[in-house]
């Protein structure tokens, strides 16, 4: 079981399983449910305490992965109860290995008819219709960079771009969906006209956040440009923290920053390692919580200083306390990120890596995690998908002189209202 939240069709089962015996509870673990659907609400131990609870339950045992071979060898049970509806789906070879593994002692499987009407994606549903708050947005940041293989990570610039990234999911090799919402400087400028990162500034930054916060319950992270002077920088923190963004991103660049769908940023150099660890320090030290993350963002490569400028970087930041590097570049191919990512595996203090395959569009997800990247960010993907249409839309209104048919340019309106609550 996952028995993240329960419902009649697990007490079904497991008084099922009681009549038949002692019973033994495999419940799945964080990192085994993440594997192949979102993360559990509740982590292990809380799950493990409601079902150690359950009348008729004789002890619970942890299921690390999804294949039950290792523990029905290591238990040998004489029987293994499960609901029917893992006949067909991606969990029918999972069942014949059960069948396949219990026929070695004679054991046998045992399938109670699916209770029909309810099921746990329902009631995460209604549980994400609720909300969430501060305190459980950043600890849940904190488990999935714990437990998720790789932590997929979307751009939203605005409230119905989060509703995006909030319900997209598709079911294809196990559930899939995003983790959590990347908020860039870039695009909050860009989507407001605005030229460059100087014309926006944090007040305004902070509306795009209360957007996105009260449109969605999943983590955020934040692009925090350079951090600014280090005073205003810690200031940044203690506001962030208390409006539930799970973690901040800084460069170490210092200068005026022209945005850069605009044209090249303009006067700016990388940083003082030494000064940006600094800052660092200075903002872990004005954390009121443990949960809130801030991250290092290293330019060493952007500005072709090569990746032992970036190394020697990421170790500073490292011990100033960062609790996650970005490494960033604007090569075509990847090479350059997996040399990086290579050579950052080597280094005694293990952090989490950050990528955003804006430029390297040619490697797969599961390539990033096999080279020990825990985060992946696609960043900038919903803005500029966003434009192209909408510029076709305004030049056939010119062309044509009349409103046009949704299935001729766009999403019917319909679909758009039943991404928001309420309607």
């Amino acid at each position: 079981m996952s028995a993240d939240l329960i419902h009649p069709g697990h007490i079904n089962i497991l008084n099922i399983a009681a009549e038949l015996g002692e019973v033994s509870v495999g419940l799945l673990t964080d990192g085994a449910i993440a594997a192949y659907k979102r993360l559990p609400t509740m982590n292990y131990e809380q799950r493990k305490t409601v079902i150690e609870n359950i009348k008729g339950v004789t002890r619970v045992v942890p299921q690390e992965t999804l294949d039950y071979v290792e523990n029905l060898r290591k238990y040998q049970p004489d029987y293994v109860v499960h609901g029917d509806d893992w006949k067909t789906g991606v969990q029918s070879e999972t069942r014949q290995r059960v069948i396949d593994t219990l026929a070695e002692w004679g054991g046998e499987l045992v399938e109670p008819s699916y209770t029909e009407g309810i099921s746990s994606t329902q009631l995460h549903a209604a549980v994400k219709e609720v909300g969430t708050t501060p305190a459980i947005r950043q600890e849940r940041f904190r488990r999935l960079m714990e437990h998720k293989p790789i932590v997929r990570t979307l751009e939203a610039h605005n409230g119905l771009s989060a509703l995006i990234v909030e319900h997209s999911s598709v079911e294809a090799d196990g559930h899939q969906e995003f983790d959590a919402i990347w908020v860039s400087s870039l695009t909050d400028s860009t989507a407001k006209g605005r030229p460059d990162t100087g014309f926006v500034d944090f007040s305004s930054r902070l509306n795009t956040l209360q957007q996105v916060l009260d449109s969605s319950t999943k983590p955020i992270i934040l692009d925090g440009d350079n951090g600014g002077a280090t005073e205003h920088f810690t200031m940044m923190v203690r506001t962030l923290e208390r409006l539930g963004i799970s973690a901040i991103i800084i460069e170490d660049k210092v200068g005026f920053k022209r945005n850069s769908l605009f044209g090249a940023d303009a006067g700016q150099t990388q940083d003082d390692p030494e000064q940006f660890a600094n800052k660092i320090a200075a903002g872990k030290r004005a954390q009121a919580t443990r949960n809130f993350a801030i991250f290092a963002r290293i330019e060493s490569l952007i500005l072709e200083k090569g990746e032992a400028d970036a190394l020697q970087r990421a170790q500073a930041y490292i011990e100033a306390g960062a609790d996650g590097i970005m490494i960033h570049s604007k090569s075509k191919t990847p090479d350059e990120i997996l040399g990086f990512c290579k050579a950052f595996r080597a280094l005694e203090r293990k952090v989490p890596l950050v990528v955003v395959p804006s430029t390297y569009h040619s490697i797969t997800e599961d390539e990033l995690q096999a080279a020990g990247v825990k985060i992946v960010i696609y960043a900038n993907h919903l803005l500029r998908s966003a434009y192209p249409n909408m510029v076709r839309a305004a030049e056939s209104l010119l062309t044509h002189h009349r409103a046009l048919e949704a299935d001729e340019w766009c999403m019917p309106i319909k679909e758009i209202l039943t991404l928001i609550p309420d309607n």
